[in-house]
């Protein structure tokens, strides 16, 4: 490329083609300018529509961010207060243990007066086991009682089984008086299980589950003091 002056007139931009012997210099095709600066615009339009683009996305993570940010620092406040509220928690572990034990000791009271039938055969108390078992117990245990007995509610446990089927669910009577219940609990702990239809009928006091996993912790000592003929009772609060 060079430039050359034409007639005393401004200089022009020519192009030097370097294959002609002469050195001649043509001047540019027409329009080619024109075409490039065209061209150049329309690049410079699609860029300023892209930054336009970019700042649009830019402001939306800026949003983001700044949402995040506060969601960040509620969770951290909530943290911080849950952290505090496990700080206090071992202080209270000692009232927790003595309202459980006030709860299990209170479901316990509440079912001093029911007793547990197990190896009653299902369907064998026919269609009112309430007078089933008020008959079986006088007849089974000779036992006198000062009134008549009688039930606030008797019920099988569980849904019904077959007679196929192995073990049948246990019965729970609760008595309306608790010295009826009491004397039944003893005759059985003198006497032993009961026989009906030479079937052994067992019966035991009513827990709560909490006691029940307690008195479980006995099982195997209370298995080797049966086996050694020797009697033992579980006083409650029972400990190893």
């Amino acid at each position: 490329m060079g430039r050359v002056a034409k007639d005393g007139g401004s200089p022009q931009l020519r192009e030097y083609i370097p294959d002609d012997p002469l050195g001649r210099i043509e001047d540019p095709p027409h329009g080619c300018v024109e075409d490039e600066i065209t061209a150049v615009r329309r690049c410079l339009e699609v860029m300023y529509s892209k930054i336009t683009e970019l700042s649009a996305a830019s402001a939306s993570i800026r949003t983001d961010i700044a949402c995040f940010n506060e969601k960040v620092a509620d969770l951290d406040q909530r943290l911080s207060t849950v952290e505090d509220h496990i700080g206090m928690l071992p202080g209270h572990d000692a009232e927790l243990l003595c309202l459980r034990g006030n709860i299990t000791d209170l479901e316990d009271r509440s079912r001093r007066d029911n007793v547990r039938f197990f190896g009653i055969p299902e369907k064998r108390e026919g269609t009112d086991i309430d007078l089933f078992l008020q008959s079986q117990l006088t007849e089974l245990t000779g036992l006198t009682f000062s009134s008549l007995l009688k039930f606030q509610r008797v019920l099988r446990v569980g849904p019904p089984r077959s007679i196929s089927s192995g073990r049948p669910s246990p019965v729970i009577a609760c008595f309306l008086g608790h010295e009826q219940a009491r004397q039944v609990l003893l005759k059985v702990r003198s006497q032993g299980p009961f026989l009906l239809e030479e079937q052994e009928i067992r019966v035991a006091a009513d827990y709560s589950k909490v006691t029940n996993e307690q008195r479980k912790a006995f099982l195997a000592l209370r298995t080797q003091l049966c086996k050694l003929d020797i009697k033992f009772r579980l006083f409650e609060p029972a400990r190893m």
